[in-house]
């Protein structure tokens, strides 16, 4: 698919009015539609599951119509698949983000690693510092989502085209089960609603609305995904975001130094302040409580996923942010 074509009269033309109807149909709502279709579309295949069983022990597998079964599904599989396509995932095959900044993505250097892993680490402990003297009181979801818009209210003055209309982000009715899968949110785009996991440690609440914001103005790749929302947090005035947003590009681009440099990276995270490194091995823990055999299942599937729309890397794509991030600091000197 034509990228420029994509890009031009889709992504800015089609997918905004698209997006934003939907968001302004279902966004009043307090809660998710789009997790309620999603539990109700799990039970009915439940429901069918059952029932084929009890015809296979009641061995009356024999008079099912098993070609009008598959021909029947075959439709609704093609029908969710264009509807997935013509509401969002076309957006898979924009341009993006690197073309609207003129950003130079490419391969980068062991040094530039170090560089921008470095310039991160300053941000981090500065941003917790500022943190820890305000000492602001834990936010609710909702003070959490009000202030996301808000962060994108202020990214727009610097980048136009980041213009969210007809807010739509909302805690994840099925957040529990997410611990245990691995997810912290998602983008449902059969009703335009982003879900936030709000179960999970709080400050790493803020980027993850910030991500799934940029999901809902059509930057469908992780990568860039997690570059957008690095943009809108860091505009915000809330130091909550800011440390958020550079802990986990902290983390990717730390990670990312691990595989080429270990004793570099080890070193960065010891001069990381005490307060970070708790919120760290609080994070650590958490995962390690939510442990379990199905959750690498579950990101197989999703790297899966990923593989077949645009994204090569599978899961390793939201560590893929980095390269924007090298290539944003070359060009503008900064983060």
């Amino acid at each position: 698919m034509n990228e420029q074509w994509v890009e031009q009269y889709y992504s800015n033309g089609i997918y905004p009015i698209i997006s934003t109807i939907l968001r302004a149909l279902l966004g009043w709502l307090p809660f998710s539609f789009g997790d309620i279709l999603y539990g109700a579309a799990v039970v009915w295949l439940l429901i069918k599951g059952v029932k084929l069983l009890q015809f296979a022990l009641n061995k009356q597998l024999f008079q099912l119509d098993f070609k009008s079964i598959l021909r029947r599904g075959l439709i609704w599989i093609l029908l969710i698949y264009i509807s997935f396509n013509v509401l969002w995932g076309i957006n898979y095959n924009r341009k993006g983000i690197s073309a609207q900044l003129g950003l130079a993505t490419g391969k980068y250097s062991v040094t530039d690693l170090k560089d921008l892993t470095a310039a991160l680490l300053q941000k981090v402990n500065e941003s917790n510092t500022l943190l820890l003297q305000t000492k602001p009181a834990g936010m609710k979801p909702y003070q959490i989502f009000d202030r996301s818009k808000q962060a994108y209210r202020e990214a727009v003055k610097q980048y136009p085209f980041l213009n969210y209309h007809q807010p739509s982000i909302k805690s994840s009715l099925w957040g529990w089960l997410g611990n245990y899968v691995g997810f912290l949110g998602y983008y449902n785009p059969f009703t335009g609603e982003g879900q936030v996991n709000t179960s999970v440690p709080g400050f790493i609440q803020p980027f993850t609305n910030c991500h799934e914001i940029a999901h809902q103005l059509g930057y469908a790749k992780e990568s860039e995904a997690n570059f957008v929302g690095y943009l809108a947090a860091t505009n915000s005035k809330d130091p909550d975001f800011q440390y958020s947003a550079y802990l986990e590009l902290f983390i990717y681009a730390n990670g990312n130094l691990f595989y080429t440099d270990s004793s570099a990276a080890k070193a960065f995270v010891k001069q990381l302040l005490p307060a970070v490194k708790l919120d760290l091995k609080n994070l650590r823990q958490f995962y390690k409580r939510h442990r379990n055999p199905i959750e690498p299942v579950v990101r197989w599937v999703y790297g899966a996923y990923l593989q077949n729309n645009q994204q090569p890397s599978g899961i390793l794509s939201y560590e893929e942010v980095t390269g924007f991030m090298i290539a944003y600091q070359k060009k503008y000197g900064k983060i």
